[in-house]
């Protein structure tokens, strides 16, 4: 990893030299993928996830969207307190430590934070990832208590690395053909030192996440014995 990165009067860039060639703002661009016959398609979401190929590579990009209330006054403008403080040079910043780790998460490949007066709009682009979300899978079948134990123990792993992880639900945990386990979308999540119940906090927001679901979708094959097997993992992994 090569962490490069270019400065303008408004525009910050920040990407790693060793996987791609120095970007423009147009590499940033869904509609210049698509002129390029390069856009492969999307992923729902609060913004608009679109994988693009480059290369022999795929990679996915974000654009950054407000949510909730703040969505009302805009919807993917925040407020601007330097450029260490913006919310996607952050996010690269944690995922970079994260991929240092060795954890399973998507590499970073570049982000992008442009000033608009007070506030600034921001990209981020990350390598694609093989993988379906978890909801997805348990929409099609119900999973052998084996993978879901696999899935608690991983998440316990990323709690034990001090990871929060600020929206932990059903589509931003990953699973691939072969079981393996994959964790994205780290806007707002950090390093967090100790345990004052955040770790608690953020399995219930994934079971939160996984009722909803299960109300929604008719066909849900998830339980509360599911859920059981995946808090055995998550409990077996804090004993190893």
């Amino acid at each position: 990893m090569k962490p490069t990165q270019i400065d303008s009067e408004k525009s910050h860039i920040l990407y790693d030299a060793d996987t791609i060639g120095q970007p423009d703002e147009t590499f940033f661009d869904p509609h210049h993928w698509e002129r390029e016959g390069q856009l492969l398609g999307s992923a729902p979401g609060r913004g608009t996830t679109v994988f693009v190929q480059y290369n022999d590579q795929v990679f996915a990009l974000r654009h950054y969207h407000r949510g909730g209330l703040p969505a009302r006054l805009s919807r993917d403008r925040y407020l601007w307190l330097g450029l260490e403080k913006s919310r996607p040079w952050r996010e690269w910043h944690l995922l970079l430590e994260l991929y240092r780790r060795g954890l399973p998460v998507p590499r970073p490949v570049a982000v992008r934070v442009v000033r608009d007066g007070l506030g600034y709009r921001a990209d981020i682009v990350t390598e694609a990832i093989d993988a379906r979300p978890l909801a997805e899978w348990l929409c099609e079948k119900r999973l052998p208590s084996a993978q879901l134990e696999r899935v608690g123990s991983w998440l316990r792993r990323f709690h034990l690395e001090e990871l929060y992880h600020a929206d932990l639900n059903a589509r931003n945990i990953l699973l691939d053909e072969e079981g393996r386990v994959y964790l994205i979308d780290f806007d707002r999540s950090e390093l967090r030192r100790g345990d004052e119940g955040w770790r608690s906090a953020n399995m219930e927001r994934l079971k939160r996440s996984l009722e909803k679901f299960r109300r929604q979708e008719m066909l849900f094959a998830f339980d509360d014995e599911d859920w059981k097997a995946l808090m055995r993992g998550y409990q077996t992994a804090a004993r190893d």
